[in-house]
């Protein structure tokens, strides 16, 4: 069972092997895919950049992978749909 006041934190690396540290803000299943809302971690709020990331987890040889959508229109509805996701949580 998740932690409902807890962060989830995940590590990713590029092509280059270059580790970077993400908070998942959030998670959405919509048509078929899965795709997550981060923000690069930070020790503190100085340190946290507010630029949110939507990434797209996808199938690849068999390893899931996270990418940037490149697709405008479906990035505009997924952002959509997270971002309303993310004020109704806090209205909670």
């Amino acid at each position: 069972m998740e932690d409902q006041f807890g962060s989830d934190f995940i590590t990713i690396s590029d092509e280059d092997g270059t580790e970077y540290e993400l908070e998942v803000l959030s998670t959405l299943e919509y048509n078929g895919s899965t795709y997550l809302a981060v923000v690069p971690a930070g020790d503190s709020l100085e340190q946290l950049q507010l630029e949110v990331s939507i990434l797209k987890s996808v199938e690849e040889d068999g390893e899931l992978l996270l990418c940037a959508i490149e697709d405008e229109a479906e990035l505009q509805s997924v952002y959509d749909l997270i971002m309303d996701a993310l004020y109704e949580e806090e209205e909670e």
